[in-house]
């Protein structure tokens, strides 16, 4: 299990150093957030998978362990604050006293 652990281990920091050199961009929260939860992911993950399959395929639980950090760490990933791309959506500001009665603008009926 030790041999395992550290496998874990080493592919959290893969996951967590290959989404961080692909899109440096989409993860704002930094280096060590980023990279602890991928490492933290694929230690966990990858105890419940040795368990769950009883210890007997340890390439499955080491693959096991890579998918679920690649994917507990995307949930950091921010794209709408990447540079260069605009917000899903933008709210319009609001004008002064626009919402109070009487103010708004009717429609005229044809």
């Amino acid at each position: 299990m030790l041999v395992e652990t550290f496998a874990f281990a080493l592919a959290g920091v893969a996951v967590g150093a290959a989404v961080l050199l692909s899109w440096p961009a989409y993860f704002p929260a930094g280096r060590p957030l980023t990279l602890g939860t991928a490492v933290g992911s694929a230690l966990l993950s990858g105890t419940v998978a040795h368990f769950a399959l009883d210890g007997r395929y340890p390439a499955a639980s080491i693959a096991v362990s890579a998918v679920a950090s690649a994917m507990l760490t995307s949930v950091l990933a921010r794209p709408d604050l990447a540079a260069g791309r605009a917000p899903a959506h933008r709210h319009r500001p609001h004008r002064a006293g626009a919402h109070r009665a009487g103010t708004h603008r009717r429609h005229r009926h044809a």
